[in-house]
């Protein structure tokens, strides 16, 4: 489980990318993590998967404090961040070992769940060849395999379909109710709203740095009266209406 309290973020004097973020994404559930262009969700992201402090505010995963101890947060969390950040001259395969080492991982452990990642994923074609030139979806593929080496519980993905074509847009969604069918907490940002429609169960919307609505695609539609998601994000974002229940 994954937990938001009150986060907080300014950069510099002028910037407040967060000013004031909280909520929970269960285990068992995908959670997305809506809003518009600088609506701060990049940034609460990287607070909670520990790449940025924040101001005030608390993260937890699984009870523990990323900022208090980063080191356990960061075993419990498989990250997909927005910048993919491959190494081209490392294969597919030495990028999922490469991080399966990093997490503690080796001789025959390691050889197996990289095997199930490389079929998981369909990657076996692309499982030697070194990174430099791959497609987008290739990209994604990799950064997938990196994220989920370890087996975490907790799984943070940043438009994880962006600039995906359609079969590789399925798989991703395939792997995430797989991840969701497992028990794991998932928490994806997305601004596609099909891709929304599809896979959560739970939508946080952030406006201006708030949270202005959280709930089911169901609740957020009932609370807007409109019968789309789209319209009714939009709707949302456009009222800065508070807290759905």
């Amino acid at each position: 489980m994954i937990e938001a309290r009150n986060l907080h973020k300014r950069f510099g004097k002028k910037v407040t990318a967060v000013e004031d973020v909280s909520f929970t994404a269960e285990d068992g559930v995908i959670t997305g993590l809506l809003g518009p262009n600088g609506a701060g969700k990049t940034t609460t992201m990287r607070m909670l998967y520990t790449l940025v402090r924040p101001d005030r505010g608390t993260a937890l995963v699984d009870g523990v404090d990323v900022v208090q101890r980063p080191q356990e947060a960061r075993r419990a969390l498989g990250v997909l961040p927005d910048a993919r950040g491959l190494y081209p001259r490392l294969t597919a395969r030495e990028h999922a070992r490469y991080y399966g080492e990093l997490h503690g991982l080796s001789g025959a452990a390691l050889d197996k769940r990289v095997d199930e990642l490389l079929d998981l994923l369909d990657m076996r074609d692309i499982a030697d060849r070194r990174t430099e030139g791959f497609s987008q979806g290739q990209r994604v593929k990799v950064a997938l395999a990196r994220a989920l080496v370890h087996g975490p519980r907790n799984v943070l993905l940043d438009e994880p379909t962006n600039g995906l074509d359609v079969m590789s847009t399925r798989s991703v969604r395939t792997l995430l109710r797989r991840l969701k069918d497992e028990g794991r907490c998932v928490v994806f940002s997305s601004h596609v709203m099909q891709e929304v429609a599809a896979l959560c169960d739970r939508i946080v919307v952030v406006a201006h740095g708030r949270v202005v609505a959280d709930g089911t695609p169901d609740a957020l539609r009932a609370s807007t009266g409109k019968d789309s998601l789209e319209e009714a994000f939009v709707a949302t974002i456009g009222t800065d209406q508070g807290l759905m229940q």
